[in-house]
């Protein structure tokens, strides 16, 4: 049987551990609407598609729908986050770790936002779930490493298959004959899309965050399977919705300035990169990010185009990237050795 909407307000009400991990799960909903979503808008308000503020409300509709539409057919994402570390200790103590985990990836994505970095709250959430169940358990031996090899296989399709989908769809679109305008135009859709995808894969993964807290919360995190309530795929797409309407403006410039010249032509073949590692991924049940995905796309555009990427701050972004796992995973472990002996 699904959870019901007044069952889980009072279990908040019973648990302050379940309440306080809810709410900081909101909160990153929020943050990742608001500084991982404008990676789907970039090339669209960049090249001139469309004005910052309607892109915006763009891309908030489309990620609102792709969560309750993916989630309702496919929720293998969600299974793999949910399933990522196991949590022993009781209730009380594992929720409580389950709560440090996500506030060290408010902090993760805080300092990434400061510096105006697209980084990935995906990965800092399964290092920092990783981070706080091993301070429990004390050992990894409490981390499920087959929903790891699916995180990392993910990792290496969002690079390295990104790069190369976006090279190709550049190379190709170079030899259609149309006019600027008329790829302008074509980058609607593909914003569309690519809002709506990232929805699909990010909702799916705060979902995964909620369904363990309650499960811990009644002390059966161990079900091998779960049940998916409407009013909780609504609520998650309401709050990353919300987080996109936040804007994000600094990680547009960031990806669709800094590190690569864009045109109509070359923002249109990025979305299509973009769009069909996202897809393809979705298909699989692999959770991805949608900033990794995004940026190698960007890449691989400028790879094959006149104007070179700029690669200093792509290595910037690059390292970023490189420190999420460990960075996350250290700073899950500490928050959780803290708030534990609290």
């Amino acid at each position: 049987m699904p959870l019901s909407f007044f069952d889980f307000l009072a279990q908040l009400g019973r648990n302050p551990a379940l309440f306080g991990t809810v709410f900081l799960t909101l909160a990153v909903l929020l943050v990742n609407g608001w500084t991982d979503a404008p990676n789907a808008i970039a090339g669209a308000v960049v090249t001139g598609a469309l004005p910052f503020r309607p892109a915006v409300l763009l891309a908030a509709v489309c990620n609102f729908l792709g969560v309750l539409c993916v989630t309702s057919i496919n929720a293998s994402v969600a299974e793999t986050v949910y399933s990522i570390a196991s949590f022993g200790g009781g209730s009380k103590a594992a929720l409580t770790a389950l709560c440090a985990a996500m506030t060290a990836i408010v902090l993760w994505a805080g300092l990434a936002w400061c510096f105006g970095i697209p980084t990935s709250e995906s990965h800092a959430l399964v290092a920092g779930i990783s981070g706080a169940a091993a301070a429990l358990e004390g050992s990894l031996s409490c981390i499920r490493w087959d929903c790891w090899a699916k995180v990392l296989l993910g990792l290496i399709m969002s690079t390295i298959a990104g790069f190369w989908a976006g090279r190709w769809a550049l190379r190709r679109l170079k030899a259609v004959k149309l006019s600027d305008r008329t790829f302008l135009l074509a980058q609607l859709p593909g914003a569309a899309a690519t809002a709506f995808l990232h929805g699909a894969q990010d909702g799916q993964k705060f979902i995964g965050v909620f369904l363990l807290g309650t499960a811990l919360a009644q002390g059966r995190a161990d079900e091998g399977t779960f049940v998916i309530p409407l009013w909780l795929m609504g609520l998650c797409a309401l709050f990353m919705a919300l987080g996109t309407l936040m804007g994000g403006k600094r990680i547009i410039d960031t990806v669709g300035r800094e590190m690569v010249s864009l045109g109509p032509r070359e923002g249109l073949a990025a979305d299509l990169g973009n769009i069909a590692c996202l897809f393809g991924a979705t298909l699989l049940g692999l959770p991805v990010s949608t900033t990794h995905t995004r940026t190698s796309a960007l890449l691989g555009v400028g790879s094959a185009g006149e104007n070179h990427p700029h690669w200093a701050t792509a290595g910037k972004v690059a390292l970023a990237w490189l420190l999420t796992f460990p960075g996350c995973m250290a700073i899950g472990y500490w928050m959780a050795r803290v708030f534990l002996a609290v």
